[in-house]
C-alpha cells in the first residue's frame, strides 16, 4: 500500500453565504490526483475523521472532510461518551438532505479549483450518519465511487423527513460499496437486505459487505472497533477507489 508524504490544512469551502470548515489532506506533488470527500460520523470532524482523511491522502488522493454540522454548530467536535452521543444525535436530527447535498456539491466545486485535481469524477466515503449521507451523495452526477460504512436509516428515513433515502437508489450513477456489521443494533439485517435488493433491482454497480461486527467497527477510537473487519473493509474500499477513480 502507498504511504505518500502529505500536507494538511484547515480550510473554508464557500457555499453561498455559508463557509464550511473542512479538513484537507493531499499528497505532496503536482498530481493530478483524484479526489475523495470524507463524511463524518455524528461526532464531527474529529481525530478519527482527520486520520481517515490523511490515510486516504497517503494512498494518492486529495481528501477533504467538510463539517456537515456547520449550519448548526460551527467547530463541533466531540469524542464517544454518552453525552457526546446525545449531542451528536441532536444535531443530526436537525439536518436536511437538501442542505447536505448542497454542501457536498459545494465541496466538489471547491475541489475543482485546486490545481492538482483530476476533475472527471469524484469519490465519497462516510461513516455512521456519514454512511447514510454518502449514500445520498451517490446520487450526485459527479460522484462515481462511494464507500458507505454502517449508515443507519437509509431504508426507512432521510435527513429532514420525506421519502426514505433508499427511494433515491435509481439516481446512483456510479459504483457503491456498503459495509455493515451483523451485530449492529442500529441497522437490522432486514434493512441491509432491503438496501441490497434495491441496488440489484435498479442494476446499480455495487457490493454489500457484512461483517460479524458492531456499529462503528472501523473506528479504532471506539470500543466497537473490530480490527479484522476494519482491515478487510479498507482493502475493498481502496480497491473501489483505485478501480473507479485512478
Amino acid at each position: 500500500m502507498a504511504d505518500l508524504e502529505i500536507r494538511t490544512a484547515h480550510i473554508k469551502v464557500p457555499n453561498g453565504d455559508l463557509e464550511i470548515a473542512s479538513y484537507l489532506a493531499q499528497p505532496v506533488g503536482e498530481g493530478p490526483f483524484p479526489a475523495i470527500i470524507v463524511i463524518q460520523e455524528i461526532f464531527g470532524v474529529n481525530t478519527h475523521i482527520r486520520e481517515v482523511t490523511e490515510k486516504i491522502a497517503k494512498e494518492g488522493y486529495v481528501a477533504i472532510a467538510p463539517a456537515i454540522y456547520q449550519r448548526l454548530a460551527p467547530g463541533f467536535e466531540v469524542g464517544y461518551t454518552e453525552e457526546d452521543l446525545k449531542l451528536g444525535r441532536k444535531y443530526k436530527e436537525q439536518t436536511k438532505a437538501s442542505e447536505l447535498l448542497s454542501d457536498i456539491q459545494a465541496t466538489i466545486n471547491y475541489l475543482k479549483t485546486l490545481p492538482n485535481i483530476k476533475t472527471e469524477k469524484f469519490g465519497c466515503t462516510g461513516f455512521c450518519f456519514g454512511g447514510h449521507v454518502s449514500y445520498l451523495a451517490a446520487t450526485l452526477p459527479e460522484i462515481q465511487a462511494v464507500a458507505s460504512f454502517y449508515g443507519a436509516g437509509i431504508a426507512n428515513s432521510t435527513p429532514g423527513g420525506g421519502s426514505p433515502t433508499i427511494t433515491l437508489t435509481p439516481q446512483i450513477s456510479g459504483t457503491i460499496y456498503c459495509f455493515f456489521g451483523t451485530e449492529d443494533s442500529l441497522i437490522p439485517i432486514e434493512q441491509v437486505d432491503q438496501i441490497e435488493g434495491e441496488l440489484k433491482k435498479h442494476q446499480i454497480k455495487h457490493q454489500v459487505f457484512r461483517y460479524k461486527a458492531d456499529h462503528g467497527f472501523l473506528c479504532d477510537h471506539r470500543s466497537s472497533y473490530n480490527p479484522e473487519a476494519a482491515t478487510d473493509a479498507w482493502v475493498h474500499t481502496k480497491q473501489l477507489f483505485d478501480q473507479e477513480l485512478k
